[in-house]
């Protein structure tokens, strides 16, 4: 793979031939004995070919990286151009790494200082990720918070509560189907203690980036989710066990595609 590094060993070796290969072809004080003129020429014309090698090196480096942002950006629309809303799912179990994959999209930490996959007004972060476990290799049934700074889960409650969350959806089959149910919540008040009612609005244009990142993390992953939003808010915060300060946004049912 051609790298900035090979071209930047590369130019070293070249500034070397440079400074001490054809010092004996430069004028000498007091006067020496002149280097053969063919030694002189011997050493031009190895570094003419040196030169001429790093700087095809160059080219390619420049070519290499213009094909990796096309790619990227190609990847990307890809992603994009697939996302769909998948209600129906197959009865087979995700991987604990995929879970935590999804959960990492919508709330990762990505910076020292603690910023995140997702951006929020003010850096203050006022979502909270729950996650319903049913059909999860190496993870028990039950409900699971997330932890961004640790990147791990903790156990909220035991047991599958997923027919109990499709009834708090109006009876939405898809939350019972997938094998986990993703439940993104808020604490309003980190928000709206800076920004005031306006802050509401912020929570709610946050949890869409969050989402949004969550449906394409699952594209990537070639699995199929939905997101939903009607649900009965008391009987969603009971069910997953949410602290009186947090309010349920979505539900987000996720599973493998037929």
């Amino acid at each position: 793979m051609l790298t900035s590094k090979r071209v930047s060993v590369l130019a070293f070796m070249l500034t070397a031939v440079l400074l001490f290969g054809t010092a004996g072809c430069a004028p000498a004080t007091p006067p020496s004995p002149a280097t053969p003129d063919s030694e002189c020429d011997l050493l031009r014309a190895e570094l003419a070919k040196a030169n001429a090698e790093l700087e095809k090196l160059k080219a390619q480096l420049e070519s290499a990286r213009a094909e990796i942002t096309t790619a990227k950006a190609a990847s990307l629309e890809d992603l994009l151009r697939h996302r769909r809303s998948v209600r129906d799912y197959a009865d087979a179990p995700l991987t604990r790494d995929e879970v935590m994959k999804l959960l990492w999209a919508a709330q990762g930490i990505t910076r020292a200082w603690g910023g995140r996959t997702a951006p929020s007004a003010g850096a203050l972060y006022p979502l909270e990720l729950y996650v319903a476990v049913g059909n999860v290799v190496d993870l028990s049934p039950g409900v699971y918070k997330y932890h961004p700074r640790e990147n791990k889960l903790t156990l909220v409650k035991e047991g599958d509560v997923r027919t109990a969350l499709a009834l708090a959806s109006l009876g939405q089959r898809s939350v019972a189907d997938g094998a986990i149910d993703i439940v993104i919540a808020a604490v309003y008040e980190r928000t709206m203690v800076k920004y005031g009612a306006r802050g509401e609005r912020y929570v709610h244009i946050e949890v869409g980036h969050a989402a949004q990142n969550i449906c394409l993390q699952a594209v990537a992953l070639g699995l199929g989710l939905v997101t939903i939003g009607a649900f009965q808010d008391s009987a969603v915060a009971k069910i997953i066990g949410m602290s009186p300060d947090e309010a349920p946004l979505y539900v987000i049912p996720v599973g493998r595609l037929e």
